[in-house]
């Protein structure tokens, strides 16, 4: 069983699709170890993220130590407290107010919205922003940065940019767009070349997929000069990236280049991003496992397992149509299809958390044998890998 309570990480994504802050979640009911949460909130992995960037964490009564965040976290009140924490809650917001540190508060549809200014950061739900009156948001973005959670459709997300929110949860991400981002690069040209990938074919056949459609080659070269990669010198040819990287590390950015748009010039893309982290951090979580898995299942699989588990939002078809097509080994397929074995369980973790289904999270983790401490510098690790991809132009 897994020796402390895990803690869950959120990106959340600013007006530009790119990841512009974080958000801190506990599992319901989940017993808090404050000193363990203040160690792991020391983390010197947290000193890779930017640190303009805000972290919203949640109010515990009594407060607790935000160690390498404090300068940046904002702690965040519920509009209704249980009862027994409600003297204890406002005593620690007093104190925050007082040291002048920065207070939010997640709204409720079911009480008075608070007035402009009142607080730093206001989390609000998307269906509760879009029954409001007009303009009402606005009127409150004048001096609150609004936050908008459970932004559950491409829809919602256009409607809360549209309407004062600086800030917003990523839940639309697991839906598919209704409008085709790569109507040009046709389904059966991605899955001809992640077939190729998983059948680590030879590098005249996969250059030979780069000349019939050229804009695959210049994504493939923005995405491996980002940021996260930092070549000392700009890659400019597919065979100079086989050279510099090796084809193990180019697989891993071919993985990755299905979720590019050749179209979208700088503008992030934060489904590549989230395909990203999911890889590393189900390749990371994967070595923690207890029993430990096969060695055949860790490292490279685990990673592609990850990527490749968007690929059903990516394509608009279902992940056993994509797996026929793809000659991927039994477990895997089982993996991405069932859930089933190692690889499969931990997809299983991830996709509960991106439900919000946390005390499930939290059982699987425990399940696995992997501990809260474990857990959560595996998603740090992840998410700052992740967040330095940048498509260089």
């Amino acid at each position: 069983m897994a020796s402390t309570e895990p803690i869950f990480v959120y990106p959340l994504l600013g007006a530009d699709d790119s990841w512009s802050g974080f958000s801190i979640e506990f599992a319901p009911g989940a017993k808090i170890d404050r000193e363990t949460l203040a160690r792991q909130l020391s983390s010197p992995l947290l000193e890779i993220f930017d640190h303009r960037q805000p972290w919203l964490l949640p109010a515990l009564s009594g407060g607790y130590d935000h160690g390498t965040l404090t300068n940046r976290s904002v702690t965040i009140f519920p509009s209704t407290p249980e009862p027994d924490d409600a003297d204890a809650m406002s005593e620690l917001e007093a104190n925050l107010r007082l040291a002048r540190r920065k207070v939010g508060l997640n709204t409720s549809p079911n009480t008075k919205l608070p007035g402009a200014g009142s607080w730093d950061h206001l989390l609000i739900g998307s269906s509760h922003a879009r029954s409001l009156p007009p303009f009402t948001l606005v009127g409150l973005a004048s001096r609150t940065s609004l936050v908008a959670t459970e932004v559950h459709t491409h829809n919602d997300r256009a409607w809360v940019l549209n309407n004062a929110c600086v800030l917003s949860t990523g839940e639309f991400l697991q839906t598919r767009a209704t409008q085709n981002a790569k109507a040009d690069i046709t389904r059966l040209k991605l899955l001809k070349l992640l077939t190729l990938i998983v059948d680590d074919a030879d590098t005249g056949s996969l250059d030979a997929v780069f000349r019939e459609e050229p804009k695959l080659s210049y994504s493939l070269l923005r995405l491996v000069n980002s940021a996260a990669l930092s070549p000392g010198h700009p890659i400019t040819s597919f065979n100079q990236a086989i050279t510099l990287l090796g084809r193990r590390q180019l697989q891993r950015w071919l993985q990755l280049l299905v979720y590019s748009d050749p179209n979208n010039g700088q503008h992030p893309n934060p489904l590549l991003q989230k395909a990203a982290a999911r890889g590393r951090l189900i390749e990371l979580l994967a070595k923690q496992v207890t029993p430990p898995l096969p060695a055949e299942e860790v490292a490279d699989t685990a990673f592609m397992i990850g990527t490749f588990s968007l690929l059903d939002v990516l394509l608009g078809m279902s992940m056993p149509e994509i797996l026929r097509q793809l000659p991927l080994p039994e477990f895997a397929q089982q993996a991405l299809s069932d859930h089933a074995g190692g690889l499969g369980e931990l997809l299983a973790v991830i996709n509960a958390v991106d439900k919000h289904d946390l005390k499930l999270a939290s059982s699987r983790l425990a399940a696995l044998g992997i501990d809260g401490d474990d857990f959560f510098n595996a998603q740090l690790e992840a998410y700052g890998w992740a967040s330095k991809i940048h498509i260089a132009a």
